[in-house]
């Protein structure tokens, strides 16, 4: 039989079962009727409200507030999946709330779904096997990522949002509710509709995150490039990378091209 590793300050309600094996850091808190499996890590300060189920190789780091009736880490919705032993990994101070379901990765992936740090997961959000999610992202009420999906980092996903399997989406975009994302999504972009189409740099949203005039300035005109120019994306790519050296903030959109496969919202 395996040894739980509890530290001593950490708060675990009578009616809550803490499988042997599992480990749980300092401060955690642990609340009615929650489940966490034997070879869960739990860290410090990190709270589950109630009624919470964490399963499978699961980390979760500290400072995380996780509420009623989520489900983290148990067995993903592949009908290839056989049982591996495939993992999820959730980084610090994120806010996971009611009815969200975050599933294990696959072999046939990276066996890897991974949350990072400081995001907030609104009610009833899914995501699939082998995510991988950045950081300060907010996934609105019922947005759901198809498997292999990647957001980058201060990603806006709207609600009733479905993301399809394999797609990628790029820092600072925004993607509004209601919408079917069947290809990757560059970065800084405003996207809308089923299928989404660009709508647009998300200029409010980078004014937030401090980004200077001339910077948005030259995210506009590579938006305009990509979108307004009648080039095909092959010469609109040689002329961004031209803009690099002068404007260093869209390095990102070099980068995002040589990750896309599924192509381009247009």
């Amino acid at each position: 039989m395996l040894a739980s590793k509890i530290d001593e300050t950490a708060f675990i309600h009578p009616s809550a079962i803490v499988e042997d094996g599992a480990t749980i850091g300092e401060h955690a808190f642990i609340g009615p009727f929650c489940i966490v499996g034997s070879q869960v890590e739990i860290g410090a300060r990190t709270e589950l409200k109630s009624h919470v189920v964490v399963n499978g190789l699961t980390k979760i780091g500290c400072d995380n507030r996780i509420y009623q009736f989520a489900s983290i880490g148990e067995v993903n919705q592949d009908l290839k999946y056989a049982g591996e032993a495939t993992r999820v990994e959730i980084g610090d101070r994120n806010t996971i709330r009611e009815s969200v379901t975050i599933h294990r990765g696959t072999v046939q992936g990276t066996s890897l779904t991974k949350l990072g740090s400081d995001n907030l997961l609104m009610v009833n959000a899914h995501i699939a096997h082998d995510c991988v999610i950045g950081d300060r992202c907010i996934l609105a009420n019922n947005a759901t990522l198809g498997g292999h999906v990647e957001i980058d980092n201060y990603v806006v996903i709207g609600g009733m949002t479905a993301i399809h399997q394999f797609c990628k989406v790029g820092s600072y975009v925004m993607v509004g509710g209601c919408s079917g994302v069947t290809q990757d999504v560059p970065p800084y972009m405003i996207a809308q509709g089923n299928h989404a189409s660009p709508y647009g740099v998300n200029i409010e949203g980078l004014k937030r995150r401090g980004f200077n005039k001339e910077t948005i300035n030259a995210i506009r005109l590579v938006y305009k490039i990509l979108y307004r120019s009648g080039k095909t994306l092959d010469e609109a790519k040689v002329d961004i990378a031209e803009m690099v050296t002068e404007y260093p903030g869209i390095q990102l959109f070099i980068d995002f091209f040589a990750r896309s496969k599924r192509g381009l919202i247009r």
